[in-house]
């Protein structure tokens, strides 16, 4: 499960915030795996606190699917299937769990696609870019706010 952490600027355009991973130093949503009793929306809204110190209001229905290969142990690599829940940013702590361990940062979403390294994600975020962010699940996100 991964958070789209979004804002909505002055000119309607919408950011997205990205964080570091601890391990490479690569830009990254903030993600994690399922956690027992909580919807996934709910373990991407999590995640997102913990990793990038932001709150919001989350959708329950997620805005794509993408791989990625997760290195464990130094050599073992898995494939990891991340549903991308979007969450509209009402808050944005100074200090948060993993702070000392991650770097944040706002990006359009054309920069946010070209700072990833998952291609599936880049395309997730051209596509959202292309639609001007008119997603059905962002802009009901978006128009509940």
């Amino acid at each position: 499960m991964a958070a789209l952490p979004l804002r909505r600027r002055e000119d309607g355009t919408l950011e997205v915030l990205l964080v570091t991973s601890r391990d490479t130093g690569r830009w990254v949503l903030p993600k994690g795996w399922p956690m027992n009793g909580k919807p996934p929306w709910r373990a991407a809204e999590i995640e997102a606190e913990e990793e990038a110190g932001v709150t919001g209001r989350v959708a329950r229905d997620d805005l794509g699917r993408y791989h990625y290969g997760k290195r464990l142990d130094g050599e073992r690599v898995i494939d990891c299937r991340v549903k991308v829940f979007p969450l509209l940013v009402e808050r944005e702590r100074e200090r948060w769990k993993e702070a000392r361990e991650r770097q944040r940062r706002w990006f359009s979403l054309a920069e946010a696609a070209e700072a990833v390294d998952e291609p599936e994600l880049k395309e997730l975020l051209l596509k959202l870019d292309r639609k001007r962010g008119k997603s059905k699940v962002v802009r009901e996100l978006l128009k509940a706010g």
